[in-house]
This record gives structure tokens, sequence and C-alpha cells, in this order.
């Protein structure tokens, strides 16, 4: 049977999708290789969300491109957003390319394998159905997956092309999940962490109402989950039972990924969001009052068209309010297609670059005195790994998520395991990272 090379590139929501990918080829018996030079089929799941990670995703196609005249791959398949958005495209710019797979027809990658003789296209609706999930192959240590509780969006944000690209909200399941989730236990999973374009929503489409914290409860119920995480909470869907759980079930992380993208209303009102800066500044007291130990991340668009200095200065001003624990920034992009690329008053790329250095700088402050105050603090973290080098364990706690926030480092000379949850004495800080020392359970 032949060997595939996998590169999955994007969103943890697109990794779930290639974990599903892997899983389908495994049972079909290929040979799943780390070696791209060896590889008879490389398998590139790609994003294109905005300008970098497309260009991302070319350079990706392009070098695995490579190995068809270096190595031994005879088939390159495209999957995944880009493949969803450039189907024509990629075949024609990229004549090595075998094959593209749309986001909601990776069901079909061992066909695919199996039957390519020339250039294919594989694409199904975007609102197609969503099926059972078959079991996947893990790509994150073992410890600790990714579960995606609902594909697709309706929000429609000027700026976004992911309803062209993964087609309306729905939900999967509850017992589907809970089925997935507990074959992810057995396996030595021991933190949950639930995705989805808007996690709070969930439910609404099958139940007729959001249920996002019925699930958690469920989830929290299963034998051998340590650590419940949500990510992609739409502030304006956050709810009073959703915040009641994060009080009561002690294995749902207080923590709380909420994109707002701006806090000026008029920009807001441009983005096609539902909130204003007074919800938004509501929702973070209520969340703080009846959450104290909450760690709320958030992530911000600047640069957006029509953006003037002075909306630019109110967000500046809402973040040194609200001093968010974990905050991203990422400059406009303009994509095609888009209500927002049409509109007027496109802000020139440099003027982007350095809002957006203005508020990095400002965030940074925020977030390094944060970490700072944690210093004498006793924490639970969950042990990453181990760098020999360095004589020291990387681990995370509670208020970090892995891939977009920090770790604490540890120095024992005990014998830890990735997974195992640890006490931790914060003894000092590095920027947005900790470092610690072991105590007794």
């Amino acid at each position: 049977m032949k060997s595939v090379f996998f590169v999955s590139l994007g969103c943890d929501k697109n990794l779930v999708d290639s974990e599903r990918m892997l899983g389908i080829l495994g049972r079909g018996g290929y040979n799943i290789t780390d070696d791209e030079t060896k590889a008879q089929v490389i398998v590139i799941n790609t994003c294109c969300f905005i300008d970098e990670a497309k260009e991302e995703s070319i350079a990706s196609i392009l070098e695995m491109a490579a190995y068809k005249q270096s190595g031994s791959c005879q088939a390159l398949i495209v999957t995944g957003c880009m493949a969803q958005r450039y189907q024509q495209e990629i075949l024609t710019e990229i004549p090595e390319v075998d094959a593209v797979v749309g986001t909601t027809a990776y069901d079909k990658i061992a066909d695919v394998i199996a039957g390519i003789t020339d250039q294919h296209i594989y694409m199904e609706s975007i609102d197609r159905p969503l099926m059972k999930e078959p079991e996947r192959m893990l790509t994150t240590g073992g410890h600790y997956a990714y579960l995606k509780i609902a594909e697709g969006c309706d929000k429609h944000c000027t700026y976004c092309v992911i309803p062209s690209l993964r087609g309306r909200y729905r939900s999967y399941p509850m017992e589907d999940l809970l089925q997935e989730a507990r074959k992810l236990a057995e396996g030595g999973v021991k933190e949950l962490i639930l995705v989805a374009q808007d996690t709070a929503r969930y439910g609404e489409d099958l139940y007729g109402e959001k249920k996002v914290h019925e699930l958690i409860t469920r989830l929290c119920r299963i034998q051998g989950i340590r650590w419940v995480r949500l990510l992609y909470c739409y502030p304006e869907e956050i709810y009073p039972q959703l915040i009641e759980t994060m009080q009561t079930e002690k294995h749902f992380v207080p923590y709380l990924d909420i994109p707002i993208q701006h806090a000026d209303d008029t920009v807001l009102k441009r983005m096609n969001r539902r909130t204003t800066q007074a919800d938004l500044r509501s929702l973070i007291d209520t969340l703080r009052s009846n959450v104290p130990e909450i760690t709320l991340r958030t992530s911000l668009i600047t640069g957006f068209p029509g953006e003037t200095e002075k909306q630019h200065e109110t967000l500046m001003q809402f973040v040194s309010d609200m001093e968010f624990d974990r905050l991203g920034v990422f400059p406009y992009s303009r994509e095609e297609g888009t209500p927002a690329a049409r509109m007027q008053g496109q802000i020139p790329e440099e003027e982007k670059q350095k809002r957006y250095a203005q508020l990095m700088e400002l965030q940074q402050e925020i977030a390094f005195e944060k970490a700072e105050e944690k210093t004498g603090q006793i924490l639970e973290a969950m042990v990453e790994g181990y760098l020999p080098d360095e004589d020291v364990y990387v681990c995370r706690t509670a208020a970090d998520a892995p891939g977009v926030d920090g770790y604490l480092f540890l120095h024992t000379t005990e014998n830890l395991m990735s997974g195992d949850f640890v006490n931790v004495k914060v003894t000092g800080a590095a920027d947005y990272d900790l470092t610690g020392e072991l105590i007794d359970d």
C-alpha cells in the first residue's frame, strides 16, 4: 500500500479534518510517513483565511511539488479551504497537483488517492449534512485533542470568506460528540478543546436552543477528562447558563476566547458585528464578576477599511481599559469576494502595520505585567514535553491554550510524562512565559 505524507495548515478546526483524513487512510491500509522524500502521496490541507495564510499554502504546495522530481511522490493532492476556493486555479497554475478536494469532501480522500489518473476536482455541497465522524489519528501528542462541535457560519462578517467555504452553521449531534470524546479519553486524552466557527451557538440548529453548556457538563463527566476548554465564542452568543457552568464544573477551564475584532461602534457596524463597545464592556464585567479567575483571550483586526486614527485610538483605549490576558491582532486582509474588499477607504499597508505594532506593544506591557503578578502563585499545569538540552519540562496552565498562549517551564528531578498534571509554584516570568518549581500534590 502507498505511503502518505500529510501537511496540515491553518486553524485547529482544519487540523481536526486532517486527523480525520489520516484516520481514514490508516484504516484503509495506507502507510503514514513523516518523511516527505519517501512518500508516494503528499496531501496538503490548506488555509486561505487571510493573505498570509494563502501565501503559506501556496509555498507549501510548491515545496511539496518538487518531490515529484526529487523524491518518490507520484500524486500531489490539495485539500481544505484553498482547494474549495480556488479549485481550477490550483490545477491550472500548479500542474504538478493531481487533485483538489473541497472542505466537505475530505471523507473521499482514500477514494481520491486510489482513483487518480489525471487532474480531478472533488467537491460536495458546502451545506452538506454533517457526517458521523470516523475515528481520528491524533497529531497533538495524545494528551489533548480538539473536538469540533459544529461546522460553518451564518454571521457573514463583511471581511470573512468562511461562510462561502464552509457553509451554513451546522452542529454535530451531542451523542456523536460524546461518543467521540469517550474514544479520545480511552486513548489517553485528558484535555478536550471545543472548537467551531462559533462554539457558543452550539445546538441552536438541532435543538432549538443553545446547548453548549449541557455538552460541556456531559463531557466533564467522562472518565479521564481533566480539562474542557472552549474557544471561539462570539460575544453576543455568550449566555447565563454557560457562565454558570463555568462556575460549577470544576473540569471546565475558566478560560474564554472571545473574538471581538474591534471596539469602535462605527467600525463594528461596518464589519457587520452584532455588538457595541458598551455590550463588550458589560459582558467582560459580567464574566470577571462571576468567574474572578477567568482568563480572557480575544482577537482584533486593525486597519479595517475606513478606520480613522480616532477609531484606532478608541480601540487602543479599550484594550488598555480591559486588560485582556491574551490578545492577538491581525492587520486587515482584503479578501476578494467579501463586502469589505469593495469598501471605500482602504488603509495603506504601512499604516495597518503601524497600528498593528502599536496594539501589540500595548498588549505586551499588559501581558508581561500579568505574568509577573503570578509569581508566588501555585498553579495546576499539564506537562507538554521535555527539553533535554535545557533540562526543563514544558507545561501549560489552565490559562494557556496550546499553540497560541505561553508556557510554564519547570525544573525538577522528578520523572514526568507528557499529559501528567502537576502543582507548580511560579518562581518567575519571562515575557509571556512562566518558570516554576514542583511542589507536593
